[in-house]
Formats: C-alpha cells, structure tokens, sequence
C-alpha cells in the first residue's frame, strides 16, 4: 500500500466529506453567485472575486450582470464599455480576458464544459477552470486558491507544494458532489480557518484536524512606501482627465488625473489620502490645479467622466471631492 492511500485511510476521508458538506449546508453564505448552475455568471464570479474583497464584488456583480447578462452581450460590447463597467474593482486586466473570453466563446458557438476546454480561455488558469466545470457541469476536479492551501496545510500538519496541495485537495474531493465540496472547502478557509487566528472550536472537521492551531506564522514581504501628486483642473462642470498609453504595462487604455512632480511648499493639498496597489502603499496629494495644461490631457464633463474607465485611484479622489456618486470600490484595487 502507497504511503499516500495509507495516509488517506488514516484521514478517514468519507467522514471529513460528510461533516464539511453537512456544515455547509447550515453556514455557507448568502452570496448572489451561490446556488448558480450559469456557466457565464460563475465565471464571472470567480474572476470577480480573484483579488477583490466579497463585499466588494457582492454589489458589482449584479450591476455588471444587468449591463452584460450573457456572454453573448458581453462579446459584443466594447472594451471601453466593459473596461468602464469594471472600475473599481481594480486589476482590470482581469476584465480585459474575460471580455476576450466572451468573444472566443461567440466565435466557437457555445460554452466550454469541462475544465481543460475552459483552461484554453484567455485569463482562465486552473483554478478558474475547475471551480466552473465543478459547480456548473459537477465534473470532479478539486480548486485550490488561498484559502484552501491553508485548509490543507492545517489539515494534514505540514507545509504542502503548489502541486501537492492539488493532489491533496483531489484525494479529499467528494466526486458526487464536486461543486459543492469545492465551495465548501473555500467557505471554510474563508470563515472558520481564518489566517491569523484559526476558529478551532467552530470547525466542523477539528477532530480529524493534524494542527489544530495556527501553526509557524509565514514571512511577509516587507510593503514598499512611495508618494504620488495629483492636480485637479475644473472648468464649467468639466474635469481634466487623460489616458494611459495602451502600451503601458500598468492599466493601458484607462483614464486618470493629471500626475505632477513634487510642488513647493507654498502649494498646500487640497486632498491627502492613502491608497495600495499589491505591495506599494501610495502617500497621495491632491492639489487645486489653476491655469494648469497639459497636451496629454482633456477636459471631460462629469457625466462623461462617470462612463469612462476610470483607474480606481481616480475614482476615488473624484468621489472624495464630490464630483462622482457614491461607489463601493475595493481600497486595495486599480
């Protein structure tokens, strides 16, 4: 017998598959994308909510499934439209591939269904991949994202490879019920078997559990500190704006505030805030721009200013200064 089916039979797998799907089913959440069989919908859930806070993606996944309902309707929108649509929830080269995606699905007549033909989509990598052909169409392929690395870690009380954790987390699959088992392990890591200080008491699998505890703390990367000036230029319910280049590696195509270069000290911000793309946190100044010009930039009229997309730092300033409505937006996303 291999050491790995010796393992196994010591987990007794049958039974942590039925007290994880049984505490599922009493604690999962309420969350708009559950209980979906869409492929499309679940698709773009999932590539919502890579990076990007629940809360966050709970408000901005209706909105956008009422602007792009299909994938047919999101193929044939343009990339400015969808572009605009994702601001706020950052990292929009996410919304990039996933229109790309929607396109490739037109031109191919229909849906992949299993996770190798999702795989081939622009943007959609493995994880992605099961998690749809798992909860759409209950093809047994496990998913591992964060949450479940460190179920599995505790779990099984050691430090797992990227592929051992996949191995691990196919043993542990409960192929009858794929879709669920998935969510469920997620659910877990998401609300019982927290990063910092793991919730041991409430776990349901805590008896099977080789760690019970929340083990070595991992090293962090230190986060880098840098400073970022900005003016604001006003004129006749318009705003100045301009677009990155679409050769830029960072947000091609999206607009933004002027940028400046530190000012004298006579210039006093009229707007200082914090914000944090990955691992930079951004000191952000905010000046009063008069008789600023810049052939790079544009005057917009808000209204405009509202249906472009607009980097998330952007937005947020424009809605601090009260010239944008209120939106949810993720603090940690451009």
């Amino acid at each position: 017998m291999s050491m790995a089916k010796s393992r196994r039979r010591s987990l007794d797998v049958p039974r942590f598959r039925k007290l994880l799907l049984r505490w599922y089913a009493t604690h999962q959440r309420k969350l708009p994308w559950r209980g979906q069989t869409d492929p499309y919908r679940i698709l773009v859930s999932e590539i919502m909510l890579q990076q990007t806070r629940v809360a966050v993606v709970e408000q901005r996944y209706k909105k956008f499934l009422r602007q792009f309902p299909t994938a047919r309707a999101l193929a044939r929108a343009r990339q400015q439209t969808v572009l605009a649509a994702w601001s706020g929830l950052g990292y929009y080269r996410r919304a990039r591939s996933l229109h790309a995606a929607a396109k490739r699905m037109l031109r191919q007549g229909g849906f992949p269904c299993t996770s190798a033909e999702l795989q081939a989509l622009p943007g959609v990598g493995r994880y992605t991949a099961n998690a749809v052909a798992s909860i759409a169409f209950a093809e047994p392929v496990p998913v591992v994202d964060g949450n479940v690395q460190r179920v599995l870690h505790r779990f099984l009380g050691r430090p797992l490879s990227p592929e051992r954790c996949w191995s691990s987390a196919e043993e542990l699959l409960d192929a009858r019920r794929p879709g669920d088992f998935n969510q469920a392990m997620m659910e877990l890591g998401a609300l019982v078997c927290l990063p910092g200080r793991p919730l041991c008491a409430a776990c349901p699998v805590a008896t099977l559990c080789a760690s019970r505890g929340p083990g070595p703390k991992p090293k962090q990367t230190p986060r880098r500190k840098s400073v970022l000036n900005y003016v604001v230029a006003r004129r006749n319910g318009s705003v100045l704006l301009q677009q990155r280049a679409a050769s830029s590696s960072l947000m091609p195509g999206m607009w933004e505030l002027p940028a400046v270069q530190h000012l004298s000290g006579k210039h006093m911000p009229m707007l200082k805030l914090r914000h944090s793309i990955t691992t930079t946190d951004y000191s952000v100044f905010v000046f009063a721009a008069t008789g600023y010009s810049s052939s790079a930039a544009r005057w917009v009229t808000m209204r405009t200013a509202e249906k472009l997309p607009l980097t998330g730092l952007a937005r947020k300033i424009l809605r601090r200064l009260k010239m944008l409505p209120e939106l949810l937006t993720s603090e940690r996303s451009s």
